[in-house]
């Protein structure tokens, strides 16, 4: 029925026009006066009477139409940081130096009652279009999209991203970083690219689509092509290098149009793990944690009231039971999870240190002082998802595998560098979300939503270094946007109407500190953590932590919260069993907001959801047991290949090979995870990497002659998940080698890794093959055929 009423709706409104179309004279006035409808999106242009002149000499040609962003109208510039909590940054009174938020914030206002919506993805079409995550078919991360609105992973054509909004209406637009809106399946060549960057909005993107990537060996796209950076320069860093493109971007822009503004996203991948820091970063902080976490917190909450970011009133939340506490640790424990964390402040800090060059670079060319610039200091409270006792290599989590303490403490001088892919111990999550008990994914809580944000904007805000507290949410962004450049969220956009818009202006809050708040209610939920705030009150529910395989108990039963937080701002006091009636007038109010916004089924199922089929999105493969691959195939992410977990496979090869022949005949993944079938000095080999713990090798024991070749691996898997199997090497229907893979990954290869024909790309399987992966034979095709249910 929505469709048909679109459909009519739409079709109305060519009618009108066609009927009644604009005059020359009408449309050329407004232009001259700068009234346009701003509206409807893109705006039309003007219908020219036919000339009836023979000579061009004898007649003025009409003024040409172009649409031009307000007089005045400011630049725009987003900048969000990846999992980073409220009490981390040295501005919200953390004890990570992070001069340019500090800088931005004498110079204009911090808010202190922002929220996010505890997870990435979400949080970020939220503050990309102005829509809560559900309106967006966000409710979680696009991996775990399901068939459910609200879930879907597709955002729906009644909403348009800010960027295209301020593109139809005169601006430059350009995104560096972390995407994170794309679906899964739309992430090959094969698009669609709806939903990429460059086509939501933005002109120009250079960045990564995915969750997270490796700082020093990023998976990189330029508009919707696949790049790579010079990643053996040893200066290399991800952050250093969006960060040139954004300024050489901006320089570009500014030397051809500099009367045109611009809007750019700058969203690092930073500090999202793996936890990747410059030495001399990680180094400053030496020594800086051995007080522990619960001292720090301690620390942050003094500091966080001398600096006026939280009341004075305010008391330290409890930790979750399950987070030790440090003088309970072993002499190992504290030795780790200290220099785990030296590396994430070395990582923050590294991180504040690029955005201060961007803000250079605005001074530079006189673009600051009219720059409405938003430093989002989080998508989400930190992270607890390393666990108990953190990560070497996130994958292992990804994969349901435990690492273990002594693992770890082999391997702990290589944190924060290209050979770890490491995350920090969950107590220092709580620690980095001061004053509040809880984490990132906890939506019912504010240590994971409530994010610290500072707005600076010289020409459009009088007070300077001054806190805000009223209550605003990533929605909120949006309109902020739209009033501070003068155009309206539009009605219409390509001739489909578009949803009002959810969030609200912050603009009043901009001079009078005491405004009452715009926002009285918002809904917050993420697998299954939900909760809601209206008009000074707020209600959640724990259902599960970050660190649990499984939801504490059925939805229907989960055990609500209540807080007064006008007066109790870290949510310290539960006052369920005081007031149950305001307790349940709440709890019936979630579900009102939750009708409202597609909220519902909820879903509270996570590591899973990964798998398509489970989950019931769509799956590019959809369902396909074989796969022909050509060479040249290479970047294709593990959404878009053939799924090898868990199952018996062959892989048959058409190739022409010299003699002595190297390199990759076929591989996915990485050294953090991943298999690679490939040649070396004539041998075969295939190799398998178990999340980077183990790793297996199966040779031939002749080599290859010169010539062509039908090459073929054969894998009869033991059964059950993530289990072994027994390796087959033939050439030409001979065997030449056989042997045992004791375990295999169950979930993935690596969210930033790709399956490659004739290379491996980005970090590789096997780093005794690295600099000699290509292939020096001719591949004719290589297939892939998987074996469900074949032992």
């Amino acid at each position: 029925m929505k469709k048909s009423t679109n459909y009519f709706f739409a079709l109305a409104l060519f009618i009108a026009v066609a009927c009644n179309p604009p005059t020359q004279e009408n449309e050329i006035i407004s232009q001259d006066s700068g009234v346009l409808d701003r509206s409807i999106l893109p705006i039309q242009e003007p219908l020219y009477p036919a000339i009836n002149e023979l000579d061009a000499r004898n007649v003025t040609a009409p003024k040409r139409f172009q649409v031009n962003a307000p007089e005045n109208a400011p630049n725009v510039v987003v900048v969000l940081i990846d999992d980073i909590g409220f009490g981390h940054s040295s501005a919200f009174g953390g004890p990570i130096h992070m001069p340019t938020l500090e800088k931005l914030a004498a110079n204009g206002l911090k808010y202190n009652r922002f929220h996010t919506t505890a997870l990435c993805s979400p949080t970020r079409t939220a503050i990309l279009t102005g829509y809560n995550h559900h309106s967006n078919n966000a409710g979680a991360i696009m991996e775990v999209a399901t068939a459910f609105p609200g879930n879907t992973g597709i955002r729906p054509q009644t909403i348009t991203p800010v960027a295209e909004v301020l593109r139809l209406n005169g601006y430059s637009t350009a995104a560096f970083g972390k995407y994170h809106e794309t679906p899964p399946w739309e992430g090959s060549v094969s698009g669609p690219y709806d939903r990429w960057p460059s086509h939501s909005g933005f002109d120009k993107f250079y960045g990564f689509i995915g969750g997270e990537t490796n700082q020093w060996h990023p998976m990189v796209y330029d508009g919707t092509t696949r790049v790579y950076p010079n990643v053996k320069d040893e200066n290399y860093h991800f952050t250093n290098d969006m960060t040139d493109q954004a300024i050489a971007w901006m320089n570009t822009q500014q030397s051809l149009t500099p009367d045109k503004p611009f809007y750019v996203y700058f969203a690092t991948g930073a500090t999202h793990a793996p936890h990747h820091a410059p030495k001399e970063y990680i180094e400053k902080y030496k020594g800086k944690f051995s007080q522990g976490w619960d001292k720090v917190r301690e620390e942050t909450l003094a500091r966080q009231k001398a600096l006026g970011v939280v009341p004075e009133n305010t008391v330290l939340a409890p930790k979750p039971e399950a987070i030790k506490d440090w003088d309970k640790l072993t002499a190992d424990e504290k030795k780790l999870f200290e220099k785990q964390m030296e590396v994430f402040a070395g990582f923050a800090e590294h991180t504040d240190s690029q955005v201060g060059r961007l803000v250079e670079a605005l001074e530079e060319r006189g673009e600051l002082e009219n720059t409405i610039f938003f430093y989002v200091v989080g998508d989400n409270g930190s992270s607890a998802e390393g666990g108990m006792i953190g990560m070497f290599n996130e994958n292992t989590y990804f994969n349901g595998v435990q690492e273990t303490l002594d693992m770890q403490m082999k391997v702990i001088d290589k944190l924060g560098s290209e050979h770890a892919y490491n995350h920090f111990a969950a107590g220092w999550a709580v620690a980095g979300n001061t004053p509040f008990t809880w984490t990132k994914q906890v939506a019912s809580n504010f240590g994971g939503t409530r994010n610290g944000m500072v707005l600076h904007w010289p020409a459009g805000i009088k007070s300077k270094g001054e806190v805000r507290s009223q209550f605003h949410h990533v929605v909120d962004v949006a309109p902020t946007i739209y009033e501070a450049v003068g155009v309206p969220a539009p009605k219409i956009v390509n001739g489909i109407a578009q949803r009002p818009i959810e969030g609200v202006s912050m603009s009043y809050s901009f001079d009078n500190a005491t405004a009452e708040d715009t926002r009285k209610t918002q809904y917050f939920e993420m697998i299954g953590n939900r909760a809601i705030y209206h008009e000074g009150w707020f209600a959640g529910t724990i259902h599960k932590a970050p660190w649990e395989g499984q939801p504490r108990r059925p939805l229907q039963e989960d055990i609500w919260e209540l807080y007064n937080v006008d007066e109790d701002f870290s949510q310290a006091n539960n006052l369920a069993e005081q007031n149950p009636e305001k307790l349940e007038e709440l709890k019936k109010k979630f579900m009102e907001e939750a009708l409202k916004y597609n909220v519902l089924p909820i879903d509270d199922r996570s590591i899973e959801r990964f798998d398509p089929v489970i989950a019931g999105r769509p799956d590019l493969m959809n369902g396909r047991t074989k796969l022909v691959l050509y060479e040249g195939a290479k970047g294709i992410p593990e959404n878009a290949f053939i799924n090898v977990k868990n199952t018996s496979l062959s892989i048959t090869a058409e190739v022409d090979v010299p003699a002595n022949a190297n390199g990759v005949i076929i591989c996915q993944g990485g050294d953090f995870g991943g298999w690679s079938f490939y040649m070396q000095d004539g041998k075969l080999t295939y190799f398998y990497n178990w999340v980077g713990l183990e790793k297996y090798s199966v040779t031939s024991k002749q080599k290859v002659e010169a010539g062509k070749h039908t090459i073929k691996l054969d894998f009869a898997y033991d059964g059950g998940r993530g289990g072994g199997g027994t390796a087959t090497i033939s050439v030409n229907g001979n065997v030449i080698g056989e042997g045992k893979i004791t375990r295999t990954n169950s979930n993935t290869f690596g969210i930033d890794e790709s399956a490659d024909v004739g290379t491996d790309e980005n970090t590789p399987v096997n780093p005794a093959y690295a600099d000699k992966e290509k292939f020096t034979g001719k591949i004719k095709s290589v297939t892939i055929e998987t074996k469900p249910g074949a032992k």
